[in-house]
């Protein structure tokens, strides 16, 4: 039986992260992925020449200074990297139906709150009141600021509610939902969306904008060299099928195969409740397994991949979010019959051409029980099913609805389109291994902060989870979550002081 320090199940930014961490401090690692393309989320794919993100459209906070940015340069992958930055003047374009103005969310504080100024002329207190609660309401999170602190700091901020906050800083609707537009970053629910949330994404798009020049699975090639570089193992087309507890502790893995692997710690990157599924232990009460497994998942996505003809559509250096309505909240609570009621454009930097584009991606909201009929079916490269001609011709049909939306606000956007691809949440659960295809895994809940918090540590003394159900979901949130559970074996307190020198270094 192999025997490793550290095995990770599954290979997605949060397990990479954790492995890269842990394989530079001597830690012999070895990661299992179910897939034959490392990354997760960072996978991308090729069609037509063209090259496709899987869920990396954009990230924030890789400026000097900022906080990825120090992640980054310690993991050794930043210098590498291809980024283009966003219009700095506006990296996110905000539009509603019936509404001829484009809302544009800026760059820097200054520039973000003197944008606005020129569509809300007298709302300068408010977007001030804005940045203000943004900037606190994120100094209260300790590893967002690579410091270390305790939980306590979070405790004042984790009930306030995204939708309440901004009526509370201004009667004016619309810059209300202009400040909630962008929300599909994640899937915000008016009712429910804690405003930690919103302000903890938000601020860093805010302080930078980054496009991946050819795609975001040069993140996760980059984090794989550097793991095989100090001597781990990334075994790509192997899937754990179970988790063996002895005592307290995972004794091994089974694989795939039928074999089995050892280690001395392991370290899940699947969704908790995965995780849960595939582990056989009596230390495992019905109880703390009915908890993750009963917590409710985000929405998942319709994500149309458009291959364009050449020199057709130019090359937008900023995202475009539009609401069907007037309420920037609705579109997640769509009727079928009213699909899609928002989506979010996001089209790709390519290393080819800087004026026209070669592709992009259109991003809408699915509830999975539209693709129901067809859960009992499975599809990926390794593992081809065909999922039959009637879901071929679902697909088909929304993609059509989500072009004719999309045509409204870039009239004779069907023209420029060479061929189109769909991803729908059943595509979602089988390459990501979500069990419902959501988009952000575990939906928090102001109301309910606590309910959704999930530890790195399980009830299993050196089984640990990793992932964006852990502490926020995104590029930096679960960069976050591998530094987090790295900790859990080096100790906090030394990890953050070695990212932080990092810079010096």
């Amino acid at each position: 039986m192999q025997h490793y320090d550290v095995i990770i199940i599954g290979s997605g930014l949060g397990g990479l992260v954790c492995g890269a961490i842990l394989s530079r401090h001597g830690y012999r690692v070895c990661i299992y992925e179910k897939n034959r393309q490392t990354g997760g989320c960072l996978q991308t794919w090729s069609r037509d020449k063209v090259i496709f993100d899987s869920g990396v459209h954009y990230i924030g906070g890789l400026a000097p200074g900022e906080n990825l940015y120090k992640v980054f340069k310690y993991l050794g992958i930043y210098d590498k990297l291809r980024l283009k930055r966003m219009d700095m003047d506006g990296f996110d374009h905000i539009s509603f139906a019936g509404d001829d103005k484009v809302y544009r969310i800026a760059q820097g504080e200054e520039n973000f709150i003197r944008t606005l100024l020129a569509d809300f002329p007298g709302e300068e207190a408010a977007l001030r009141a804005y940045c203000s609660k943004i900037s606190e309401v994120c100094s209260k999170f300790p590893l967002y600021n690579l410091r270390t602190g305790d939980y306590e700091e979070k405790r004042s901020v984790l009930q306030l509610n995204t939708a309440d906050y901004l009526r509370s800083i201004t009667g004016n609707e619309k810059l209300q939902q202009v400040l909630a537009g962008n929300n599909l970053l994640y899937a915000g629910v008016a009712e429910k969306t804690p405003f930690y949330v919103h302000a903890l994404v938000v601020n860093s798009y805010m302080q930078s904008s980054w496009k991946c020049i050819d795609g975001g699975s040069q993140i996760g090639k980059l984090l794989c060299r550097q793991i095989r570089e100090h001597g781990g193992e990334v075994i790509r087309n192997m899937a754990v099928t179970a988790i063996k507890g002895e005592g307290d502790r995972v004794d091994h893995v089974v694989l795939q195969d039928g074999s089995k692997a050892q280690a001395t710690h392991y370290i899940s990157n699947l969704h908790p409740a995965q995780t849960m599924a595939i582990t056989h232990s009596d230390v495992l009460r019905s109880a703390y397994r009915n908890r993750i497994q009963g917590l409710e998942n985000s929405v998942g996505a319709f994500v149309l991949n458009v291959a364009l003809k050449p020199r057709t559509f130019k090359y937008l250096n900023y995202n475009h979010y539009y609401h069907a309505s007037d309420n920037a909240w609705a579109g997640i609570a769509y009727k079928e019959e009213e699909w899609p009621q928002t989506y979010a454009m996001y089209v790709s930097a390519s290393s080819k051409d800087e004026t026209w584009a070669d592709s992009l991606s259109v991003m809408t909201y699915m509830r999975y029980e539209e693709v129901q009929p067809w859960r009992h079916t499975f599809n990926t490269v390794l593992q081809t099913g065909s999922r039959g001609a009637d879901y071929e011709a679902f697909k088909e049909k929304k993609a059509n609805l989500l072009i004719d939306c999309v045509e409204k606000q870039f009239p004779g956007f069907r023209d420029c389109i060479h061929t189109s691809y769909v991803a729908t949440p059943l595509s979602y659960r089988d390459y990501i291994g979500t069990g419902d295809g959501s988009m952000y895994g575990i939906a928090k809940d102001s109301a309910d902060p606590l309910r959704s918090m999930v530890s790195a540590r399980t009830k299993l003394s050196n089984l640990y989870l990793t992932g964006q159900n852990l502490n926020l979901h995104g590029i930096l949130g679960v960069t976050i979550s591998g530094v987090i559970t790295s900790a859990e074996l080096l100790g906090m307190g030394f990890l953050v002081d070695e990212i932080n020198q990092s810079i010096y270094t």
